[in-house]
């Protein structure tokens, strides 16, 4: 009986060994030491962080979707699907735009996630607490939105959550494909104050054409953050089979007039998208302010597949 014990010890004794000198993979090590890759650089951190503050809104999503809390976020209106974060339940250190360093100091944050308009802020915030950028690259939209969202689920061990999210998500982008790939040309455009611009392959709205499979109306628009700006007479002489519209205003929570009224008009009412019914009035705050999140991109996709479905 003891020479049968020795032996179970002794390979009790050899498994444990091996284990021990075996490294532990990156999901398993997520509650100590780990460095953390992003736009800036990268990002060392000594356990996985309890109070979190949260500038980039695509991040504050994702954070949602898996159910991660936050300690804080911009001040102002937030689009319904961030609607509870406007609440005093949540410290607000700035706007997206600019932080409030006085009230992110006072926070004492184990971490900060800035991204898009306040990525520009990345190295004055990380002189205060660990940061990191996750802003997205509009020319390589969706890798780095999936890529943003599998740190965050590799910080907060919520990889198979993530996992899940994006399988779900690229089962959606293949059966859109499936749908715009006949579905004819499209321009998308975005309207505020009553003017417009319009975007093509590889700009801030790109994912439209470069993501999602749609055939660009036009496809040498001019890149910029701010689009190309165009007339009626543009949209008019493009004649896309759809029409792809962003209402800044309505995004903003701005008053001004509606953009289904500003294109009501006999130059548009002459395209082929018009006449159609094939104007589609994007949801503006997923688009504009919001963008790769994980519960705002599914709404993307999903809006845009309906749409087509209904052609």
């Amino acid at each position: 009986m003891s020479t049968h014990r020795n032996i179970r010890n002794t390979l009790f004794a050899a498994i444990a060994a091996v284990f021990a000198a075996t490294p532990l993979p990156a999901w398993a090590q997520a509650d100590g030491p780990m460095s953390i890759a992003h736009a800036k650089g990268d990002t060392d951190l000594a356990a996985r962080p309890e109070k979190v503050i949260v500038f980039d809104l695509a991040s504050l999503d994702t954070l949602s979707t898996l159910g991660v809390a936050v300690a804080g976020v911009p001040a102002g209106p937030k689009p319904p699907v961030l609607a509870r974060y406007a609440g005093s339940d949540y410290a607000k250190v700035g706007s997206l735009f600019e932080p409030d360093y006085e009230a992110l100091n006072a926070a004492e944050p184990d971490l900060v996630i800035v991204g898009g308009r306040s990525g520009s802020k990345y190295a004055e915030v990380a002189k205060m607490a660990p940061t990191i950028d996750l802003t997205v690259d509009p020319k390589n939209y969706l890798a780095s939105m999936k890529r943003n969202a599998e740190t965050l689920g590799r910080i907060f061990g919520k990889q198979t959550e993530v996992s899940e999210r994006l399988a779900k998500l690229d089962a959606s982008i293949a059966e859109l494909k499936g749908k715009s790939a006949s579905a004819g040309t499209g321009l998308i455009v975005l309207t505020t104050g009553g003017k417009m611009s319009a975007y093509g392959p590889g700009s801030r709205f790109g994912m439209l054409h470069d993501e999602f499979g749609v055939t660009p109306a036009v496809a040498d628009l001019t890149p910029g953050n701010h689009g190309q700006s165009i007339s009626f007479e543009f949209i008019q002489k493009t004649d896309p089979d759809w029409l792809f519209v962003l209402d800044r205003d309505a995004a903003i929570g701005r008053e001004g007039e509606a953009a289904s009224k500003l294109l009501d008009n006999d130059l548009v009412g002459q395209t082929k998208a018009w006449k159609s019914g094939q104007v589609v009035y994007l949801d503006a705050a997923s688009w504009y302010l919001v963008g790769g999140g994980l519960t705002t991109m599914q709404m993307i996709v999903d809006q845009i597949s309906e749409a087509l479905t209904k052609a």
